[in-house]
């Protein structure tokens, strides 16, 4: 039994600062996440993603993001249970017994689920033919940015993923194309103004309105075919194909534990101080529903944990 002042579940970048506040007010926890690595979807899907809203960083990468968190906690001295999912939980004298799939088993006083979305993978394109070209010249997600040096590249999506990668890969492609299917983006407004001065500068070529009707290529892939105005149809030449439609979440063992859920989510007190409806339950960040700002003002829902 691994006794513990607060038990995290959630390895990302809202748990490992989460951590950072927990121990700057002398309070220990251990730290359980899903993954097998530590840093969440930043590392596990956008590794080499620009990230342009971290405070008083102008811009860094999923990686560079994760890297740096783990030294600020450092000198808590943080043990990281990875590749557990937590299964059951369970109260006993006032404190919690956490069970992992592992078998493995933690008493504490406090929760805190910062857990993200839940599971989640990439929502993917729909035509079957495109499972061949999955990771060799069709990505969900990018890991490596060097592969894509010198190539023609056509992203589809219109949200941050896309806009920022297709801000980034201007650098180092040949020829970047953003297809999305209407005219207006979902993406912060900066990046979209960005997208807007490289189209100008003739460094990104946007089509919109538009839908990706197919993919060519045998080996790899060599082009998409594109429908302009729901009539006409258009072939453009790439080298890499990458459709951004975000990510399908899904809360798993956690929407089972008796907590309040709203639209996938977990309903906290986020006036307060991120308390679920359960007494010693406290969830922060993506899986938390209201205004992303309040999600990172995640300091407010940790301080007030019982030692």
């Amino acid at each position: 039994m691994i006794k513990t002042d607060t038990l995290i579940i959630g390895a990302g970048p809202v748990g490992l600062f989460c951590v950072h506040q927990l121990g700057i007010i002398g309070l220990k926890c251990e730290v359980v996440d899903n993954l097998d690595k530590i840093g969440g979807q930043c590392i596990e899907l956008y590794p080499d993603k620009p990230i342009y809203d971290i405070p008083a960083v102008p811009e860094c990468t999923g990686e560079e993001l994760t890297n740096n968190l783990i030294k600020q906690i450092k000198p808590f001295n943080i043990k990281f249970h990875l590749n557990e999912r937590v299964e059951e939980v369970n109260k006993v004298n006032n404190k919690w017994i956490v069970k992992t799939n592992k078998n493995k088993e933690f008493e504490t006083p406090n929760i805190i689920i910062a857990g993200g979305v839940g599971s989640f993978e990439p929502r993917k394109f729909s035509p079957k033919e495109c499972e061949k070209y999955e990771n060799r010249s069709l990505f969900y997600s990018i890991k490596d940015k060097t592969i894509f040096q010198d190539k023609t590249i056509s992203i589809f999506g219109g949200g941050d993923s896309a806009l920022d990668w297709s801000i980034f890969l201007s650098k180092i492609a040949s020829k970047v194309t953003l297809i999305h299917r209407r005219n207006e983006f979902r993406g912060a407004l900066d990046s979209v103004e960005k997208v807007q001065e490289l189209k100008n500068a003739g460094k990104i070529k946007l089509i919109t309105p538009a839908e990706v009707k197919e993919i060519h290529g045998k080996d790899h892939l060599t082009g998409v075919s594109i429908i302009l105005n729901k009539d006409k149809t258009i072939h453009l030449e790439a080298d890499h194909f990458i459709p951004l439609f975000g990510l399908s979440p899904k809360l798993g063992p956690i929407g089972n534990w008796g907590l309040e859920i709203e639209k996938n989510a977990i309903k906290v007190n986020n006036a307060l101080d991120y308390q679920t409806n359960i007494p010693g339950y406290y969830a922060i960040g993506d899986v938390v529903p209201g205004p992303a700002l309040a999600h990172v003002a995640s300091a407010e829902g940790i301080t007030c944990v019982e030692k």
